[in-house]
């Protein structure tokens, strides 16, 4: 049987869910009776796949607006 939450509960108790999600659970998160994302761990395979491309916190405090990056694409 799958845990259903619903999107209001995760954002309440975000702390709780990040650590219960640490442990190996997943969620599927509803909102108004519709499934909206499923929350689970990264497995350690999948942390193989991603790479660093760019870290904007490097070229500015804080990280860049997502509006000015997308302007340079």
């Amino acid at each position: 049987m799958e845990n259903i939450i619903g999107l209001k509960d995760l954002r309440e108790n975000l702390p709780a869910y990040e650590k219960k999600v640490r442990s190996g659970m997943s969620f599927l998160v509803m909102k108004k009776s519709k499934p909206v994302f499923r929350l689970c761990p990264v497995d350690s395979e999948d942390e193989e796949l991603w790479e660093e491309v760019i870290d904007f916190t490097k070229i500015k405090k804080g990280g860049i607006p997502v509006d000015e990056l997308l302007k340079y694409l």
